[in-house]
């Protein structure tokens, strides 16, 4: 029995695996069905049985056991050395997914219409008012028509020139004595766009004091004979001219009045326009 047991020692110590055909050995191992591995281990011990003596049965085993060990160093060590290559790249995996950028959100209104810039205005600027003078005071005309006073009569009408855009009211008087003293008032509603663009009359501008401005929506056109002159006997004109909206102007709203005084008299006329075109 020492003699075996000697020999063992020397068998083991004496003998090198060989790495290559465990592995392979393991490898055809794996990929055999578990029914061949049962067959092929059941005809292995048959032929262990019949033809190994005790000796090379024990040592048989002995290097069995050798190699088993060896082997399973050797797959423990594979198995290691592939355990660190997988979780790397399963690292790697999990940080380009963490990495990727996520799609951010459209920025509020991008591309939207919204942003549509707004029109600018194409219409002409309205004048400016002009302010009233001190102590001049304007209110329209009574209603109804009162186109003769005594001496004096008087017509509103609108310049047969005047065309779509531009137009020109006339106020005609007529006295039959010398007036020392008048005031003429034109007024034009404001039908849209309306704007003055200038005025005159027959009489010299000299004798006149003459305004122009805005009231309460109405463009105010007003002469007024300067002290000490005299309008004559005979037919006078003034006229106010200014732009409007394209497209024929309604004059229903536009009135005049004309007040005057004579050596014996104060006559007063007032009326409308006829439609202008």
């Amino acid at each position: 029995m020492d003699d075996l047991h000697r020999r063992l020692r020397e068998a083991a110590a004496a003998h090198q695996p060989d790495r290559a055909r465990i592995l392979a050995r393991l490898e055809r191992g794996m990929t055999t069905s578990p029914a061949a591995r049962s067959t092929g281990t059941r005809k292995a011990r048959h032929r262990i049985r019949l033809g190994l003596s005790w000796p090379r049965l024990a040592l048989a085993a002995l290097a069995t056991g050798a190699a088993l060990a060896a082997g399973g160093l050797a797959v423990g060590a594979v198995v290691q050395n592939s355990e660190p290559r997988q979780e790397a790249a399963a690292g790697s995996e999990s940080s380009a997914a963490g990495s990727s950028p996520s799609p951010s959100p459209r920025s509020p209104g991008s591309g939207q219409p919204g942003d549509t810039p707004s029109p600018s205005g194409t219409g002409r600027p309205s004048a400016p008012a002009t302010t009233p003078q001190p102590g001049h005071t304007s209110a329209a005309p009574p209603g109804g028509t009162h186109t003769e006073d005594g001496p004096l009569w008087a017509d509103g009408s609108v310049d047969p020139h005047s065309n779509s855009f531009w137009a020109q009211s006339n106020v005609t008087l007529r006295t039959r004595k010398p007036l020392t003293a008048l005031t003429v008032e034109l007024r034009i509603a404001q039908t849209g766009g309306v704007r003055n663009t200038g005025s005159w009359q027959t009489l010299p501008g000299d004798d006149f004091t003459i305004s122009v401005r805005e009231d309460n929506g109405v463009l105010v056109y007003r002469w007024t004979l300067k002290s000490g002159r005299t309008v004559p006997v005979g037919q006078h004109v003034f006229a106010g001219q200014y732009n409007h909206t394209a497209g024929g102007r309604d004059a229903h709203g536009d009135t005049y009045r004309a007040d005057a005084s004579t050596a014996d008299t104060k006559p007063s006329v007032w009326g409308d326009f006829a439609p202008g075109t």
